[in-house]
């Protein structure tokens, strides 16, 4: 007796398991602890990942369900109904009832509303279509945000680096100062010295740290996966010349931008709903049919009709008027915002443009000031274990040293968010 209760228990045990299984699954798929990831693979992960992804893609889903509620009066509607009722009957000499039983079944069917349904389903089609615009643009911007943050660990990891690096010069200049203090031959401050330094140093790394750990929470809440596994992205800056005028990058956005597409998609609909909404002048012409079975007691009687209706509207209390109305104001909104949204993408494409250009050209200077920088450190230093130098020599030339790699490496930094910042404003990628 007891097996056959446990057998349903362990059956939907066994299909909530079935059910969890495959998400989890496709969160490991997603994203494996101690994976390398490069760009695309983020981005890939985050197209499957984000939030607001999933809620435009739901977004899509509603206006596909309303199209299907526009043709609903392409289709015959049938309803079906039954009921009882109990009448009481009261005379000078008596008390009786009477028992009434009805059921019946009608139909009827739309045969023509001067377009009023035609003009619905083109309204909902465009406003699907606008929404499907709205998910890309959302996608856009998703992986904008992604190569953003991508840009941003890569650029603190080598921050971090560099921070490290300078701790270990610093290290090194320590150990040969009091070399040269035991030896009598450089005073005491130069220990000193090159203990602050290196302490400034070693601060200057924690703060890195710091700023690599939070470079990293970026990139795992722009993936859509905040409690992302351990992993580590590729260690690389690519720079590659992006040619493109000024004028190309604006046609290009004015053809390719999806929230642009999105909202003149938007003023279509806008100019089909004010002819939507004076359909409601128009009569409706319908078709209807019944069959009905009533009477006191079995068996009951039954009955049929067939008609035709023809309904026009003489007065609603103004109100295709005013929906009318609403229908004009929303277009002209709509034609307001698509001409302020033309200027907001000029704006936002020349600004793109001209980062993208200025941090190309600092990219050569930066190349130059590190390589000086090198060799006035590579000087300093051999001037130092030379006797002929001093320590704020060696400081000053290794703090160069180390803010010029710094600026490089935020000249790259920039480039490539100069360089995804012009597509997502052009809406290619």
């Amino acid at each position: 007796m007891r097996s056959v209760v446990l057998v349903p228990i362990l059956s939907g045990i066994l299909s909530g398991l079935l059910l969890v299984l495959p998400y989890s699954a496709g969160a490991e798929e997603a994203l494996k602890t101690r994976e390398v990831l490069n760009l695309n693979k983020c981005v890939e992960i985050a197209l499957q990942k984000h939030p607001d992804i999933a809620a435009a893609a739901g977004e899509v889903e509603v206006n596909q369900s309303r199209i299907g509620q526009a043709k609903a009066n392409y289709y015959p509607q049938v309803d079906v109904s039954a009921g009882y009722k109990k009448y009481s009957l009261s005379s000078t000499t008596s008390n009786s009832s009477l028992d009434e039983y009805k059921t019946s079944a009608a139909l009827s069917q739309m045969i023509y509303d001067f377009g009023k349904t035609p003009t619905g389903v083109e309204v909902q089609t465009l406003n699907r279509e606008a929404a499907n615009s709205d998910l890309r643009n959302i996608k856009e911007r998703v992986v904008f945000s992604v190569k953003q943050a991508y840009y941003g660990l890569l650029q603190s990891k080598q921050n971090r680096d560099v921070a490290e690096e300078t701790v270990k010069q610093f290290e090194q200049h320590l150990q040969q100062a009091k070399g040269f203090y035991e030896a009598g031959t450089k005073p005491k401050f130069d220990v000193t010295k090159a203990e602050v330094d290196l302490s400034n140093a070693r601060l200057n790394l924690i703060k890195a740290e710091n700023a690599l750990r939070i470079a990293k929470v970026v990139l795992d809440n722009a993936m859509g996966m905040p409690d992302a596994p351990e992993y580590t992205i590729e260690d690389a800056f690519l720079y590659q010349k992006y040619n493109i005028t000024l004028k190309d990058a604006v046609d290009r956005a004015y053809e390719n931008r999806p929230d642009l597409k999105s909202i003149i998609t938007k003023k279509k609909a806008a100019e089909s709903s004010i002819g939507l909404a004076k359909k409601g002048y128009y009569p409706t012409l319908s078709g209807n049919a019944g069959y009905d079975w009533s009477g006191e007691k079995l068996p009951l009687q039954d009955g049929w009709t067939v008609g035709v209706t023809i309904t026009l509207p003489i007065f609603s209390g103004y109100l295709t008027d005013y929906q009318v109305q609403e229908a004009r104001a929303k277009l002209n909104v709509l034609k307001a915002q698509e001409e302020s949204f033309r200027q907001g993408v000029i704006l936002e494409v020349q600004q793109a443009y001209l980062n993208l250009r200025e941090a190309e050209e600092r990219i050569s200077t930066a190349q130059l000031i590190v390589r000086q920088a090198q060799e006035n450190l590579e000087l300093a230093n051999g001037r130092y274990a030379a006797g002929l130098g001093n320590p704020v020599e060696v400081t000053d030339s290794q703090i160069a040293y180390s803010n010029a790699k710094t600026s490089h490496i935020q000249a790259l930094s920039d480039y490539n968010v100069a360089t995804a910042s012009l597509e997502k404003a052009m809406g290619v990628r």
